[in-house]
């Protein structure tokens, strides 16, 4: 399904996109050496609550996993770079976590990951994993406006990722977003310019790019859901819905301080 949605509807989905963007930053601060993964879960879910919105993973139960997810944000360390269940492990200095949050409030969903490496150590590697995600994910919205196409976004943010040497997966990308989590069209993370589903006013975006250093395969841990890099190699995640408007992309999840 493919949804258009009204301005009325819109204007509930920057509500949503704000609270995970909120959510989000208030973890990134809070996710200190010693910090268990588990803590974090516990963080998300009493901030979702307390914000009266619901969340789209703990009930999410896709053919892909082991559902439900029973958890109410992803959490990836180091070479887990999607899908990754929450369980009792405590950040060290130097790793490097991924959050992915969709949460839906007044009806409409948002749905933002972020990567960053916790404590002071700061290995190149990382940084540059982190860093080519998030240029991928600006190209691929600097691409989205009305009357282009999904391959055009497709191949903005292949065309970075590539360019940084990176090999890139396209069995998981962006989707799109409204009423509920996950919705067509699908947008992969490479492409053809010029190609698939022309975008409208009122459509909305889940742009996700991500990385692994040094392999494209992916490998299921025992637990069912997170997704690890075959190699054990280290990875990165970045996401932001958009809405796309007459003038082009509008970001949702941008996080207050960063908003115009």
């Amino acid at each position: 399904m493919i949804e258009i949605l009204d301005p009325a509807r819109l204007a509930r989905a920057k509500e949503a996109g704000a609270l995970v963007a909120e959510i989000l930053q208030t973890l990134k601060s809070r996710s200190t050496v010693g910090t268990s993964l588990l803590d974090i879960d516990r963080w998300t879910k009493t901030m979702i609550v307390d914000a009266g919105a619901e969340s789209c993973y703990v009930d999410y139960a896709p053919s892909f996993g082991r559902g439900p997810f029973g958890h109410y944000i992803c959490t990836g360390v180091n070479d887990a770079v999607l899908h990754g269940l929450p369980h009792d492990y405590r950040l060290a200095d130097g790793d490097l976590l991924s959050l992915d949050l969709a949460v839906s409030k007044n009806g409409v969903a948002a749905d933002s990951a972020i990567s960053f490496i916790v404590g002071d150590s700061k290995p190149p590697e990382s940084v540059a994993l982190i860093d080519a995600t998030e240029r991928a994910l600006y190209a691929g919205i600097a691409a989205a406006g009305p009357g282009e196409r999904i391959g055009d976004i497709a191949h903005a943010i292949g065309s970075v990722l590539s360019a940084a040497g990176y090999l890139i997966n396209t069995d998981f990308g962006g989707h799109g977003i409204g009423s509920t989590m996950h919705q067509d069209p699908h947008v992969p993370n490479t492409g053809r310019p010029g190609r698939g589903y022309k975008l409208r006013p009122g459509l909305m975006l889940a742009l996700e790019p991500w990385v692994m250093a040094d392999t494209a395969e992916l490998v299921v841990d025992a637990d069912g859901w997170t997704l690890r890099s075959a190699t054990g190699c280290r990875t990165a995640h970045s996401e932001h819905t958009i809405a796309i408007t007459d003038d082009g992309a509008d970001i949702l999840t941008l996080p207050a301080l960063a908003r115009p």
